[in-house]
């Protein structure tokens, strides 16, 4: 519409311009034009008593008796009763509608809880066997089975021969074919003791009992029904003592591996339920429980272990696969909650400002438990039933300070001038509390 002085004086402009500093003039719009009715000037109302009037745009100055600000607007006089002493705050039914303030009253309800951790898959390690040689050995035939593939337990997977397995199995036989009842009872134990030592199957053993002939070679048959995870063994190759030639993981069971932030481990125990998702897999939810809490905490990621045992029927869950947990720690017994956004949070300490009808709010110190689904737990503060402002909390609070600064400013006022060094000592704390 025009362009007005940036300096505030009685100056426009239908162009743009600038001042004598060099100022642009500011712009004025339309909506922005104030109505030419002039502003209502406050009535004192003479049934109630004026404690003192207060400055119209909410800066901390006061008076005892009516004036105008440097504006020309009046100041508003401040009656008896609204400058509450109880700690609440109280506004004009005008200004609740302008600031949207909404109240919602404290209940008790189930309080979700969710703990999100990443995790990895391992296997059992009660589910892993391997075959190692317990005597110098020549392997002779391998058994099509490779790496990555699935057996059954008692599956043929090479054969072998040993020297020392020969030569315990001749022993054994001589003894067994001897007619000396006291030499198979005292010799015949021991030797045979000497094939199950040297890890000759059962079986091969059997065998030497019911044809009394002893093996050229010595069939190696699988432990477990499991995937292969190392196949070390060659055709014609000389096995050592100790060397493992197969090493097979039953994967139908396998453990989920998740690190937890430290700052969780105190809502957790052992026995609850944790919902597991594949990250190959996002859509399948699997469930399990915890069944190991590890006794330590990473000392550079700050997070401790669980252990959570799956059942994986279809071996889609595979060794070293990403998974990602979720542990809900909220439980369904109901507490005393409010919403999230009801809280006032100054770092040192949690507020809430309690709705206690007829434009009157209290602020009250609250002690808070756990958060989640956008409500917050309630230990102490504030009792069930009672409304707590969830929304314009914060224009209410900046109020409540104001009037905290004015009535600093109206007992600095109020000091007697007969004793000035009191004065000026109690006007410099309301006013250090005024800007705190």
């Amino acid at each position: 519409m025009y362009y007005r002085d940036p300096s505030g004086a009685p100056r426009w402009s239908a162009v743009p311009k600038t001042d004598a500093q060099g100022h642009a003039f500011l712009p004025v719009y339309e909506a922005d034009e104030p109505s030419t009715q002039p502003a209502p000037k406050p009535v004192p109302d003479p049934s109630r008593k004026i404690l003192y009037y207060r400055n119209p745009m909410g800066l901390p100055d006061i008076s005892k008796v009516p004036k105008k600000d440097s504006m020309g607007m009046d100041y508003v006089p401040v009656y008896e009763g609204e400058d509450s002493t109880d700690g609440t705050v109280k506004l004009s039914p005008g200004k609740i509608q302008r600031s949207g303030v909404k109240s919602e009253p404290a209940e008790r309800r189930a309080l979700h809880v969710l703990v999100k951790a990443p995790g990895v898959i391992q296997l059992d390690e009660r589910r892993v066997s391997v075959i190692a040689m317990r005597s110098e050995s020549f392997v002779e035939k391998i058994a099509d089975v490779t790496t990555g593939s699935f057996v059954k337990a008692g599956q043929p997977l090479m054969q072998i021969y040993s020297s020392a397995i020969s030569s315990a199995a001749a022993e054994y036989l001589s003894t067994i074919n001897s007619k000396t009842t006291g030499t198979i009872e005292a010799f015949g134990r021991g030797s045979r003791q000497r094939l199950v030592n040297l890890d000759v199957p059962e079986e091969t053993i059997a065998e030497m009992d019911r044809t009394r002939t002893a093996p050229v070679r010595v069939q190696w048959r699988a432990p477990r029904d499991g995937i292969v995870l190392e196949r070390n063994a060659t055709e014609g190759m000389r096995a050592n003592v100790g060397d493992v030639l197969f090493r097979i993981a039953d994967i139908s069971t396998v453990w989920a591996l998740v690190d937890v932030a430290e700052r969780d481990l105190g809502s957790l125990s052992v026995g609850q339920k944790v919902t597991i998702r594949a990250r190959a897999f996002p859509d399948r939810a699997l469930s399990g429980t915890i069944a190991v809490i590890y006794p330590q905490v990473n000392r550079d990621t700050r997070t401790t272990r669980l252990r959570v045992e799956l059942a994986n029927p279809d071996l889609k869950l595979l060794p070293d696969m990403y998974v990602d947990a979720e542990i809900d720690v909220g439980g369904d017994a109901p507490v005393l909650t409010i919403p999230t956004s009801a809280v006032l949070d100054s770092g040192s300490r949690r507020i809430v400002l309690i709705d206690k009808g007829d434009g009157r709010f209290e602020p009250r110190a609250v002690t808070l438990g756990r958060r989640g689904d956008g409500i917050v737990e309630i230990k102490h503060g504030v009792d069930e039933g009672e409304a707590v402002v969830t929304s314009a909390n914060f224009l209410i609070d900046a109020e409540s300070n104001l009037k905290a600064a004015l009535k600093g400013f109206a007992e600095a006022a109020d000091a007697p001038a007969a004793e000035p060094s009191a004065s000026s000592h109690s006007h410099s704390h309301d006013h250090t509390g005024a800007q705190q």
